[in-house]
């Protein structure tokens, strides 16, 4: 009997142990270069952290650290959360020099709208960027919602307004886009537009309304030039969401399933949708500011921009082809599903 009670007492030890074990709450560090007021911060990353603690029973946790936080700057982020530094980070592709096949949607004109295009750069990852995000696993793939120029000299209504000006431009084929359209591209992270607009670096910038007013660019600016909405848009830019890969794999088996549940494609629409969504408060700021003129670049403009830039294209195809890749088919794939996810 003595003995029993001794085995009955073991198994109940080891059951709570191994309880303990399986209970235990796990604390994801997720890192950011905006502020801990952007929507990145407080509904992108924060409904994520939400919905991954809700579907773990509170096992899965985060903690947010907005703003570079954990040091390092924003270029490092990709390689930070593939090193083990932080768990996930939200970052730039244009910050991440191996996910350059992703930059097809940054090319002029690409973009219906965040949502469609969000789901087709998820798809399109999978398909042609695989490889390329194997040190990781990446948890979604999105862009933000169409891109403004705004100026503090002069407006903006044809492409000639364009000549002469310095413009800030968030990547690559954007300061290409911008060079080709007269103006003088100025290569700089969007953290530092706001200091770079009042010491007169630059004489404008392209964003989105959703991060201009974080940025004082009604204040600092006087013109808006938007794009006809009905249009492809003027630029997107390429945002990831990588996660730490011995991280998700050290996660017991039910924990990993919510991971899989909240990341994909229908996360990456979500991440895009909600971006772009935060154009519309955003742009109040500039309707509000008396010293802003908000004009329309109509359709009919709109295609001597696209002309202008549409070698773009070619250029990107030519540069994917000689680095062994397949350019037409990785341009084409993405084009078809942009337009397979529009609505």
């Amino acid at each position: 009997m003595k003995k029993f009670l001794q085995q009955t007492a073991l198994a109940a030890g080891l059951m709570a142990v191994g309880f303990g074990v399986h209970a235990q709450t796990i604390t994801l560090k997720v890192h950011h270069f905006l502020g801990p007021q952007s929507i990145q911060h407080t509904t992108m990353m924060g409904e994520w952290c939400k919905n991954i603690a809700k579907d773990s029973n509170n096992r899965l946790q985060c903690q947010i650290f907005p703003a570079m936080q954990l040091g390092g700057t924003p270029v490092q982020l990709f390689d930070q959360t593939r090193d083990g530094v932080v768990d996930v980070a939200w970052t730039l592709q244009a910050y991440t020099a191996k996910l350059q096949k992703l930059e097809v949607f940054e090319l002029p004109f690409m973009m219906t709208n965040a949502e469609a295009t969000s789901r087709a750069a998820w798809d399109y990852a999978q398909k042609f960027a695989a490889d390329d995000m194997k040190d990781v696993k990446m948890l979604a793939v999105h862009v933000h919602g169409p891109g403004n120029i705004y100026t503090k000299s002069k407006a903006v209504t044809t492409m000639a307004d364009l000549k002469g000006l310095k413009v800030r431009a968030p990547t690559r084929q954007v300061n290409k886009m911008i060079a080709m359209m007269g103006a003088t591209p100025v290569a700089m992270p969007v953290p530092q537009v706001t200091e770079a607009l009042s010491k007169g670096v630059i004489d404008g910038a392209v964003i989105p309304y959703e991060v201009a007013p974080g940025l004082k660019v009604q204040e600092l600016t006087n013109f808006t030039a938007e794009t006809d909405r009905s249009y492809n848009a003027l630029y997107t830019t390429v945002f990831v969401v990588p996660m730490n890969k011995a991280k998700y794999e050290s996660l017991p088996a039910d924990l990993k399933a919510v991971i899989d549940k909240n990341s994909g494609r229908e996360f990456s629409a979500f991440l895009g949708k909600t971006q772009a969504g935060q154009d519309v408060p955003s742009k109040q700021a500039f309707v509000d500011a008396k010293n802003q003129k908000i004009s329309v670049i109509p359709k009919t403009e709109l295609e001597n921009w696209k002309k202008a830039t549409d070698s773009l294209d070619d250029a990107w195809v030519k540069e994917m082809t000689a680095k062994g890749m397949d350019g037409k088919a990785m341009l084409d794939g993405a084009t078809a599903l942009i337009k397979q996810y529009t609505k």
